[in-house]
């Protein structure tokens, strides 16, 4: 029970990464308490969280929502222990593409918008929003969802990649801003992981991913929430700054 009765706050928590990062922590005894866009994933995750869970609807852009659910975790517990960063999303498309000499496509400002609003700006508005509470007392832990392709590059990402990078640095800077409050601050660069992502894609693509991991495998959600737990546990106690892959062994572009 490495988080027993920690007050965790997982965005984007109603599938994928989230959602099992909410399951583990749930196991380890943590009050989970998660937000999505997606109401009905939403109330079917709590479902499977059990009674010490519950679930908001929050759009990460809305930064009076954000301040909102906040607050109302802040009145329901007296405080917050945990914020997972992990609401994000993927708009993908080469920076620009030619043929003949003419551009016939190339990545919209709306798909740059909207990557960089949730998967970037999101994070600086939930993480802005907790850290007053964690200031007053005295403790906390804030973990941010980045990628290896945040590390590494990859080709058709432009948006995605941009936000990833940022997040490491946010990353990198509030652990110098609030280690002094006895707050940590982390985050995990996944590899290619088994999601309802992937479950979309041609199996020659899923099959070009397990080729160029080392470990042959994609992961599993399970396992990157084993990541989170970890930073998030007394174990990790002396461990700010960081980015830990967990990727298996993987380098973009290799």
């Amino acid at each position: 029970m490495r988080v027993k009765d920690k007050v965790t706050l997982i965005t984007g928590g109603a599938a994928g990464i989230g959602l099992a990062t909410a399951e583990r922590f749930a196991e380890e005894g943590a009050k989970v308490v998660i937000c999505d866009v997606n109401k009905e994933a939403g109330d079917a995750a709590v479902k499977r969280l059990g009674a010490d869970s519950s679930f908001y609807r929050v759009d990460v852009r809305d930064r009076k929502a954000v301040g909102d659910w906040i607050q109302d975790v802040l009145s329901r517990y007296g405080r917050v222990d945990v914020l997972v960063n992990n609401a994000g999303i993927l708009r993908d498309s080469m920076l620009v593409k030619m043929k003949n000499g003419e551009v016939i496509k190339q990545m919209t400002e709306t798909e740059f918008d909207l990557v960089i609003a949730i998967n970037l700006k999101g994070v600086f508005n939930c993480t802005q929003a907790v850290a007053p509470a964690m200031i007053r007392q005295g403790r906390g832990v804030i973990l941010n969802a980045t990628s290896v392709a945040g590390m590494d590059g990859n080709v058709g990402q432009t948006n995605y990649i941009a936000t990833k990078s940022g997040v490491i640095g946010m990353t990198k800077v509030w652990a110098r801003e609030l280690g002094r409050y006895n707050i940590r601050v982390n985050a995990v660069a996944p590899g290619f992981t088994e999601t309802e992502i992937l479950h979309s894609m041609p199996s020659q693509i899923l099959e070009g991913m397990r080729a160029r991991t080392p470990l042959g495998r994609l992961g599993q959600p399970r396992e990157i929430a084993n990541a989170y737990l970890f930073l998030a546990s007394d174990e990790a106690s002396f461990i700010t700054g960081a980015v830990l892959r967990v990727d298996g062994g993987i380098v973009i572009g290799t």
